[in-house]
């Protein structure tokens, strides 16, 4: 589904994107959205058959081998991190399917109306809460609530994108959230089950079981299809690391696909290199080392 004012895929409408899904289930295949930090991740991603790539500023710290929760932390401008990213390292290399950019909606210094307005000139598809603090809880949960930082803020950009026609693919970590989200308009919601585990920086003790990740999937699906009957499920994080873990929580559940950040972009990256360069590494050796560099001379 080519854009004949760009050449390729992008940027695409918000109809044309839900088109796209909805033909993706028509065929009996699950939705798969994979996050990408780097021009090639994102390449590879798409040859690999992604549904959508989203880009999140975490993909920056993912990649440079921090872990993903350096992205709701102050350091750096989240949005112009996406920005960033997407502008000079993903939209240019992605040949065809949607790019969706990450929006801090909470950051107080920005006018969402505004914002998104940049995000739909510069080509993107659609958009994502991330950083999200649906993920926060606590009393500084609290404190971000009563300060003017809500995900109430979060919820409102996502009722402004479907405004200005912009598709949006959103996380929700209560059954509350969902309803909230359902009401604002998004079109595609994602149960969050937390920070994923695995790999080099992944969660351990932080992480919730498979079973509770589908039950918990679950009660926001029904909270969401309480208010609307149209809206994509799709599932992320905690304990939801390869695709037999993605497979469960389909099977379990009425999500219809997975979101990858960490568990595509981060562990394919690890997995490969360790086995690729153990590789080079037992590779024959068929001459010594000369003479001249022995250490008793």
């Amino acid at each position: 589904m080519p854009n004949e004012w760009t050449g390729k895929g992008n940027p695409y409408t918000r109809a044309e994107v839900l088109e796209r899904l909805r033909d993706t289930l028509s065929k009996g295949q699950a939705i798969i959205a994979a996050g990408a930090g780097t021009g090639i991740s994102a390449k590879f991603i798409e040859k690999g058959g992604a549904d959508l790539i989203i880009i999140y500023n975490s993909g920056r710290f993912r990649m440079a081998g921090h872990g993903s929760t350096a992205g709701l932390m102050g350091y750096g401008d989240a949005n112009a991190v996406a920005m960033e990213i997407g502008e000079f390292e993903v939209l240019p290399v992605v040949e065809e399917i949607p790019v969706i950019c990450g929006v801090h909606a909470t950051d107080p210094r920005r006018r969402m109306w505004h914002w998104l307005l940049k995000v739909k000139e510069m080509g993107f598809s659609g958009i994502n809460n991330f950083p999200t603090h649906s993920i926060v809880d606590g009393h500084f949960r609290q404190t971000l609530e009563e300060t003017g930082m809500s995900v109430q803020k979060e919820i409102d950009t996502v009722a402004l994108a479907r405004k200005m026609d912009l598709f949006s693919i959103v996380y929700v970590v209560t059954p509350e959230e969902s309803k909230a989200m359902a009401e604002a308009g998004a079109d595609v919601i994602i149960a969050h089950a937390g920070c994923t585990v695995g790999g080099s920086i992944g969660v351990v003790d932080a992480a919730c079981s498979l079973e509770q990740a589908a039950a918990q999937t679950q009660t926001i699906i029904d909270a969401g299809e309480s208010v609307r009957n149209d809206i994509i499920y799709l599932s992320h994080g905690g304990p939801i690391l390869s695709p037999s873990d993605a497979a469960y929580i389909n099977e379990h559940t009425d999500a219809v696909g997975f979101v990858g950040a960490s568990s595509l972009e981060r562990i394919g990256v690890e997995q490969s290199l360790i086995h690729l360069t153990q590789e080079f590494k037992s590779i024959p050796v068929k001459r010594k080392s000369p003479q001249i560099f022995s250490s008793t001379q």
